[in-house]
């Protein structure tokens, strides 16, 4: 499985973005994905997760309300989209596939990640 990651970029503190994790191989519809992100002098840290029926999601609370996960297993794309940004939310996000866990450690696929800043 491959993915990678796109949709980042510069946003001011109360904007949005919509991050896309595009994957490719065939059993990849067949993973749970999560969004992980790791800001600068920081730990990677999880930030939500969504089963491979996608009927099961889940965010960290730091994000709540917030952020939103989806998929489209169609066109075999997670999508965060991220809502009323802080920043305190900049960071280089990636999503992963593996089993639904909030456990980075438990993926094991990545994506390149794709750079999120937002301006104050």
């Amino acid at each position: 499985v491959q993915l990678q990651a796109s949709g980042g970029g510069l946003v001011q503190a109360g904007g949005s973005l919509r991050l896309s994790c595009a994957a490719s191989g065939r059993t990849a519809h067949s993973y749970a994905v999560g969004w992980f992100r790791q800001a600068p002098g920081k730990e990677r840290e999880f930030v939500a997760q969504i089963s491979w029926r996608g009927d099961s999601a889940d965010y960290a609370d730091s994000v709540k309300n917030r952020f939103t996960i989806s998929r489209d297993n169609a066109q075999n794309t997670v999508y965060l989209q991220m809502n009323s940004l802080k920043p305190e939310d900049t960071a280089v996000y990636y999503c992963a596939a593996g089993p639904y866990s909030r456990q980075r450690n438990a993926y094991r696929y990545w994506g390149q990640g794709t750079l999120v800043t937002v301006s104050s």
